[in-house]
């Protein structure tokens, strides 16, 4: 059976000429077409605007976050085997709040997918040279993403209050997001120079609000789960 041949429109010399969608012509066709995308604009920034209202309130700086049991850092990739400098700069804000009494202990989460990638390893590493011990020190090696380390925070570690650490345009999305998981959290947000991986940060979390709306609504099992680990219930005393 042959499939029917869709008809080509042929300009003035011959050649295919694709044809142009029409604009709306009448008034009410085009204030229907803005409404619609004045609409689209309105659903595409409601989680965004779910996540400011949620979790702005609770963003700190360095020096009046609350104290907590838990501060939880979140991996921010590697170069070269070492924590690139957004991830350099929330662990020195980790080793700051334990050198001064503020937290207890410090959870690394982050990607260890690959024998070649280690992010836990080596943020622990980065803190140890600084002056946390590593006894003070606990990794997930699953933290794929943001829900995934808020939501294996809570089950698996057993976190129910903690500083959390971060960029300024990544941690309302952490604090939304680990407060539907169950914890008890307020946030520090690292203040960086406005520079091209900080704006591409603030975009890409425009895009990631849907899932993160998403997330903490149906509440999704991580990608793995295990056994509760007793290393962080409760927190060890300082």
């Amino acid at each position: 059976m042959r499939r029917p041949r869709l008809p080509q429109i042929r300009g003035p010399r011959g050649g295919l000429r694709v044809p142009r969608p029409r604009l709306p012509r009448t008034r009410r066709a085009k204030r229907r077409t803005v409404q619609g995308a004045v609409l689209g604009c309105v659903l595409a920034l409601m989680p965004a605007t779910w996540m400011q209202a949620t979790a702005s309130p609770r963003v700190r700086d360095l020096a009046d976050v609350p104290s907590a049991p838990v501060a939880v850092v979140f991996g921010a990739g590697l170069w070269r085997g070492n924590p690139t400098p957004y991830l350099a700069h929330r662990l020195d804000a980790a080793a700051e709040l334990y050198r001064a009494g503020r937290i207890r202990v410090v959870l690394v989460t982050g990607d260890n997918s690959r024998t070649d990638y280690d992010e836990p390893n080596a943020m622990r590493s980065y803190l140890a040279a600084r002056g946390v011990p590593r006894s003070r020190i606990v990794s997930d090696f699953a933290g794929f993403d943001t829900w995934d380390s808020c939501a294996r925070a809570k089950r698996i570690f057993g976190v129910d209050r903690a500083v959390l650490i971060s960029q300024g345009f990544h941690i309302r999305r952490a604090l939304a997001l680990c407060e539907a998981a169950g914890i008890d959290a307020y946030g520090v947000g690292v203040p960086e120079p406005r520079d091209a991986t900080w704006y591409y940060g603030g975009l890409r979390e425009i895009a990631a609000a849907g899932k993160a709306a998403l997330d903490a609504a149906v509440h999704p099992d991580p990608h793995f789960l295990g056994p509760p680990e007793p290393a962080l219930t409760p927190a060890p005393a300082h």
